[in-house]
C-alpha cells in the first residue's frame, strides 16, 4: 500500500477543517472545498464556523487550501468530510457525497486510500461510493485502491470535546487497510482509536450514537408535555431523578442540527428498504420534530387570552442557531418557530449574537437584529442557551417585556418560575 505522500481533506466545514489542521502537524495536507469564498477566507486565516482560531490557521504551515482539483491529484490518501443532509421528505440526500466521490474518483491512483467521515446508513461506502470511485478511476477496489470509514464525532461549538481527545472508530475494506487507517488516526488522536471489523459496523456505530440520543431527548420531551398538564416542574423532576446512580440525565428542548435531527432518518430509510418498519425511532423523531410547534402554540394561545390584545403583536426570538455558542444554523428548529409566528401575522424580530447575518438572510430570508433590542415585546422566546443571554440575565429580558408579556424560557436558563418552561 502506498504510504502517505500527502493527505487531501475533501470538504472544509465543521468536520474537515479541524481534521485538516490536526493532520498537517504530521503530514503535508491539501484542504479542498468547492466554495471559492470558503477557500478565500481560510487563506486570510478566517474561519466563519468558529471551530478553529485565527492563530491556529496562522501556525498551520503544512496545509494548502484550494478549490482546484489539480491540487489534490498527487495525494495518496483522501478523507471525505462533506455534509449528508435529508430532503424535504426526510429522505437521505447523498448529492454531496456522490459529487465528492466523482471528484476523488478522477484523482486516485494505484494503492491510494479513500476514507469517509460523513454520516450515512450502513452500506453507503460499499454500495454507492465505491462503485463511483471504480468507474471514474478505472481501478479495481481492494486490488488497485482501498477504502476506509472513520465517522466524525465533532460537536460544533464544544471547546472541550475536540478531535484529538475523542476516541475515533476506524475501519477498512480489508485487514491491511483497516490497520493503515487505524495507524493514520493514531497520529492525531490522543484519546486512542477503536478499530472495528468492517466498514458497515463503523457506519452503523456512528448512526446509532445520534439515534440513541434523539430517542432519549424525545422521551424527556414527551414527559415534559405530560408534566406540563399536571403543572409540575419538569426540570426539578429531572434533578430529583438524577440523584439515582443509573438515571441518564437529558433535558427537554428543540432537536435540530446536522446530526441528531437527521441521522435517524438515514437508518429508518435503510430499514424500510429492507422491509422493516422502525416504529420506535420514527415515533421519537415525530415528537422532536413537533417540539417547535408545541412551543409556538403555547405562546400563541397565551397571547390570545390577554385582554385587549391588539393585532400585529410583537414577538422577539432570542437565538436562531441549532445549539448554543456556535454559528451553525443548519436544520435549526427555531426557524419553524419563526415561520409559525409570521404565518399568524405577528411582527417577529430575531436576535442572535453568534449567527452569521448574511448566511441567515441568504438561507432563510431573515434579517437578524444588529444588537439586543430596546423596544417592548408582547412575546419573548429564549430558544438558544448562548452564553451571551445567560450573562445578561433575566433582568434585561424583563426590560423589553410589556406588563402582560409571555416569556418562554425554552432552554431553562433563568430561574424565574413565572416564565414558561418546557
Amino acid at each position: 500500500m502506498k504510504k502517505n505522500k500527502s493527505i487531501a481533506i475533501i470538504g472544509l466545514g465543521y468536520v474537515g477543517l479541524p481534521l485538516a489542521l490536526q493532520f498537517q502537524k504530521h503530514f503535508q495536507v491539501v484542504g479542498f472545498d468547492l466554495s471559492e469564498l470558503r477557500i478565500s477566507n481560510l487563506k486570510k486565516n478566517i474561519d466563519n464556523t468558529k471551530e478553529v482560531s485565527k492563530s491556529d490557521l496562522i501556525k498551520s504551515k503544512n496545509i494548502i487550501f484550494s478549490s482546484d482539483v489539480n491540487d489534490i491529484e498527487s495525494c495518496s490518501t483522501y478523507i471525505v468530510c462533506v455534509p449528508t443532509p435529508i430532503d424535504k421528505n426526510n429522505k437521505p440526500n447523498l448529492k454531496s457525497i456522490k459529487n465528492a466521490c466523482k471528484i476523488v474518483g478522477n484523482c486516485i491512483n494505484i494503492n491510494n486510500v479513500v476514507i469517509f467521515e460523513s454520516t450515512f446508513y450502513p452500506g453507503v461506502t460499499d454500495e454507492i461510493c465505491t462503485p463511483i470511485l471504480e468507474k471514474l478511476s478505472n481501478l479495481k477496489h481492494n486490488q488497485d485502491f482501498f477504502t476506509g470509514y472513520s465517522p466524525e464525532r465533532v460537536n460544533p461549538g464544544d471547546k472541550i470535546h475536540r478531535i484529538e481527545n475523542t476516541v475515533k472508530v476506524t475501519s477498512g475494506s480489508n485487514n491491511t487497510t483497516a490497520t493503515y487507517v487505524d495507524n493514520l488516526y493514531k497520529k492525531i488522536i490522543r484519546a486512542g482509536t477503536f478499530k472495528v471489523s468492517s466498514i458497515k459496523i463503523a457506519e452503523a456505530a456512528k448512526i446509532i450514537e445520534n439515534t440513541q440520543r434523539d430517542l432519549n431527548i424525545a422521551l424527556i420531551n414527551e414527559l415534559s408535555m405530560i408534566f406540563n398538564l399536571m403543572n409540575l416542574d419538569t426540570n426539578e423532576i429531572i434533578q430529583a431523578a438524577s440523584t439515582k446512580w443509573n438515571f441518564i440525565k437529558f433535558n427537554p428542548g428543540l432537536v435540530g442540527g446536522h446530526c441528531i435531527g437527521v441521522d435517524p432518518y438515514y437508518l429508518t430509510y435503510k430499514a424500510n428498504k429492507l422491509g422493516f418498519n422502525p416504529k420506535v425511532i420514527l415515533s421519537g423523531r415525530e415528537i422532536n420534530d413537533n417540539m417547535s410547534k408545541y412551543v409556538s402554540l403555547k405562546v400563541h394561545n397565551r397571547l390570545k387570552k390577554i385582554k385587549n390584545s391588539k393585532k400585529n403583536q410583537k414577538i422577539l426570538i432570542l437565538g436562531i442557531t441549532f445549539k448554543e455558542n456556535c454559528p451553525d444554523i443548519r436544520n435549526s428548529k427555531v426557524f419553524d418557530i419563526y415561520n409559525f409566528f409570521t404565518e399568524f401575522n405577528y411582527a417577529v424580530d430575531v436576535f442572535d449574537p453568534y449567527a452569521d447575518k448574511k448566511e441567515t438572510f441568504n438561507e432563510y430570508g431573515i434579517n437578524l437584529l444588529n444588537k439586543f433590542p430596546t423596544k417592548l415585546y408582547d412575546g419573548i422566546l429564549i430558544t438558544v442557551a448562548h452564553k451571551y443571554f445567560i450573562s445578561k440575565g433575566d433582568k434585561l429580558i424583563k426590560k423589553i417585556s410589556r406588563k402582560n408579556s409571555i416569556i418562554f424560557d425554552v432552554k431553562n436558563i433563568y430561574k424565574d418560575k413565572k416564565m414558561l418552561k418546557l
